[in-house]
């Protein structure tokens, strides 16, 4: 009977600590008239527009496939080259240090990634990225460099020298160089099933050299362009790299070697922002 007794009370005290931890309405009356507060926690803002995107979910695919990717950044080198050496000097007579400044903000890169397809390796936190696309590359130059077209007859020439002429003027001088470039990466998703993931690719890309001009405007001549290969190397292979924060995508390279395949040691790298298209996954499911 005891035992019987100190049950009902155990079982009717837990029922009451369950009531006590409920919110209560609380009732007034005033004058005739009830008022009642509910004690409910106020439910929370629903999110809208761009911070309800930020929160979304989806299902990646195993093969994705991405078109129009573009990168809009900046193109620039490191120059080792010793100009005190002679293949220096054939390549570019008289030249020294400050021949080949750049202006920073004018030297522009461009890529435009025609396609691109990734390959879910690892739970769709590891993947393999390949593409295929073109590397636009303007180089603007503060000195008045010109560069020689060559011919087959006057290989080894000498290619680059600055142009001194008196009261002759330039506006513009730049050597453009453009590649069909064919990047291969690895892939590593830490958030892989949000809609603006945060990741960081790494790889190596291979370039080849297709357009290559030097154009100009001064005042004696106007605007003019010469066009050849300058003994740039027709192949480019270059240190990539891609990082996603979410919706604010980054990317960069740096060449392995020179870009010259004589005289002088420069070695080109792009940094800049990646503009994708909409991401194409399959259900999108919104927090």
């Amino acid at each position: 009977m005891q035992k019987a007794v100190f049950t009902f009370i155990f079982i009717a005290s837990f029922f009451q600590v369950l009531a006590q931890d409920q919110p209560k309405a609380d009732t007034i009356e005033i004058g005739g008239v009830v008022i009642i507060r509910d004690n409910a926690p106020p439910p929370q803002p629903e999110k809208k527009g761009f911070l309800k995107k930020l929160s979304s979910r989806a299902n990646p695919k195993d093969v994705k496939t991405q078109w129009g990717i573009v990168d809009i950044g900046v193109s620039n080198f490191v120059d080792k080259t010793n100009y005190a050496d002679a293949d220096a000097q054939h390549y570019a007579p008289l030249a020294n240090e400050e021949w080949l400044g750049l202006k920073p903000f004018k030297s522009r890169n461009v890529n435009i990634w025609v396609v691109t397809q990734r390959f879910n390796l690892i739970n769709h936190f590891v993947n393999f990225q390949y593409g295929l696309g073109v590397e636009l590359n303007n180089y603007h130059y503060k000195q008045p460099i010109r560069y020689e077209a060559q011919t087959p007859a006057v290989t080894n020439a000498p290619v680059i020298y600055l142009d001194k002429t008196l009261d002759r003027t330039y506006t513009k001088n730049k050597l453009a160089a453009d590649y069909i470039t064919a990047p291969v990466m690895l892939n590593f998703n830490l958030t892989p099933y949000r809609l603006y993931p945060f990741e960081i690719s790494a790889g190596v890309s291979a370039g080849y050299l297709y357009s290559a001009r030097n154009k100009f405007i001064n005042s004696d001549e106007g605007k003019s362009k010469t066009r050849g290969d300058f003994d740039l190397r027709p192949w480019k292979l270059s240190y990539i790299a891609e990082l996603n924060l979410g919706v604010v995508r980054l990317y960069g390279s740096y060449a392995f070697k020179s870009m010259y395949m004589r005289g002088l040691d420069i070695v080109p790298y792009n940094f800049g922002i990646r503009i994708k298209p909409i991401e194409a996954f399959g259900k999108i499911e919104v927090q």
